[in-house]
């Protein structure tokens, strides 16, 4: 599990590192003590402790630059800052810690957030295998981008390749489940790789663009919000 620490706070970094090693000895812990740096790094890490008053760049900015890249990283913050809390929520903070933190409040917050860890992991990480006459395929269901009917048959558009099996789109929207949505007869999207929507169309983050049907609009919209407020 990979863990950042981002405040400015030398002493408080080394604090919370020192708790979550006692409980998680095999943890990845990085500290940083600035935003930009922080986001210089492009990595990914499966939980974030976030200061929110820092020079340059505050913490709430680098949470909202997280969201827009849709990056499911679990936010935590930590600071003396109370009058923050109700936009902790806007970005989907997983807690919101006030200093200064006992020892025995962090490390049950902590916990929490690793076992929520591990679940998304595994969520993210589930296996899908189609069949086809000649070959069988093991999908991961986050690498699938979306599911497009061709009569008896769907055509699967994975990151890598398409994958063209005999299923029903029913079937298919029955087991790829939460995360994605029929948005017209003939697609099935995942929602995480939607960049813009507008009536009648969806587009991807690869630059393809699918069909929104008109009179799903408006359920989309209340569907992809859901799962934005959850990434």
């Amino acid at each position: 599990m990979r863990i950042a620490v981002c405040d400015d706070d030398k002493e408080n970094c080394a604090q919370l590192c020192s708790w979550m090693r006692k409980l998680e000895p095999d943890c990845q812990v990085v500290c940083f003590h600035t935003c930009r740096q922080f986001l210089g790094t492009g990595q990914h890490f499966d939980i974030l402790f976030l200061d929110i008053r820092m020079e340059q760049m505050g913490g709430m900015e680098v949470a909202r630059a997280l969201r827009l890249s849709r990056e499911k990283t679990i936010l935590i913050f930590v600071t003396a800052l109370k009058q923050y809390a109700p936009e902790a929520f806007e970005v989907s903070a997983f807690h919101y810690l006030l200093k200064p933190v006992a020892e025995e409040k962090f490390c049950s917050v902590f916990e929490s957030a690793c076992r929520e860890a591990r679940r998304l992991e595994s969520a993210n990480r589930e296996i899908l295998i189609f069949r086809t006459k000649s070959r069988n395929f093991a999908v991961q269901k986050d690498e699938i981008l979306y599911v497009e009917s061709e009569r008896r048959k769907v055509e699967i558009h994975t990151q890598r390749e398409n994958i063209t099996v005999y299923a029903t789109m029913k079937h298919l929207e029955k087991e790829l489940g939460e995360g994605f949505y029929r948005c017209h007869r003939g697609y099935l999207v995942n929602m995480a790789y939607v960049s813009e929507y507008g009536m009648g169309t969806i587009q991807l983050q690869n630059g393809e663009s699918i069909y929104l049907a008109r009179d799903k609009y408006s359920e989309f919209v209340r569907a992809y919000t859901g799962y934005l407020k959850h990434c």
